[in-house]
């Protein structure tokens, strides 16, 4: 089954714009879990736009006593504050991701040049250290995937923005066909697949259907979106039914 990893990004940053701690981001959390959710994703910025460190902190204690079963993913650039942050607490699965202090949001996978592994290796190993699960953030291109066995990740998260956007175009067998070949690419050298950034309720089923061996998604803007028309619980529900199906 593929798992669902609510991103809680967006619900932090509604809070942001007021004083009041409204909406309460735990409150979204457990709404997640008693929805069917498989796990809460969040990324802590340095800018701390909307997760901020301390919600990662409140978010591992509230989610506790529901681990292993439900898992905590939090992503990032692997920089100093990343790593002690995580460090700290427990979680199953940590995703690095290649974006600059400013980036607007994660719009671009790792090259994993030379520089790039340089970089991932040691990180990485710090993460395992800790018992978790690491991952990387790649573009959908087949030929980047083997250069993950040189970090020692234990798999992908496939850039899905670029397939979404064609989608909203109709014109998307291209994007899709990079997103399988990569994940067969990546399934034959026994890493775990996931995949995020605008999946949603339209583009997501063919999605499902053209990538083998997908683990899990990772969904917060569009299904944040969906929920503010039939809400947070009932969208959730929403998510899990297409990718049981």
């Amino acid at each position: 089954m593929i798992h669902l990893s609510v991103n809680l990004n967006k619900i932090a940053l509604l809070r942001n714009s007021r004083h009041t701690g409204v909406p309460n981001l735990l409150s979204f959390a457990r709404i997640a879990y008693e929805a069917g959710a498989d796990g809460l994703t969040a990324h802590p910025r340095p800018d701390e736009r909307h997760i901020r460190a301390r919600d990662i902190n409140d978010l591992a204690t509230l989610i506790k006593p529901w681990q292993p079963a439900f898992e905590f993913n939090v992503e990032g650039y692997p920089e100093e504050r990343l790593l002690t942050l995580v460090q700290s607490i427990t979680l199953e699965q940590c995703t690095l991701v290649p974006d600059a202090p400013s980036a607007f949001t994660s719009e671009k996978g790792w090259e994993l040049s030379p520089a790039d592994i340089a970089v991932l290796h040691p990180a990485i190993e710090r993460l395992h250290g800790i018992g978790c699960r690491v991952i990387i953030f790649i573009d959908p291109d087949s030929s980047v995937v083997p250069r993950v066995l040189a970090t020692a990740a234990d798999g992908i998260e496939i850039y899905t923005g670029s397939y979404a956007a064609a989608f909203r175009t109709g014109q998307y067998a291209s994007q899709l066909r990079a997103c399988s070949e990569a994940a067969r690419v990546a399934t034959q050298l026994s890493l775990r697949v996931n995949a995020g950034h605008d999946l949603n309720l339209q583009n997501l089923p063919p999605f499902v259907k053209a990538v083998p061996g997908l683990a899990e998604v990772s969904i917060g803007h569009e299904l944040t979106a969906d929920a503010l028309v039939i809400g947070f619980e009932a969208a959730i529900k929403a998510y899990k039914k297409v990718l049981f199906n």
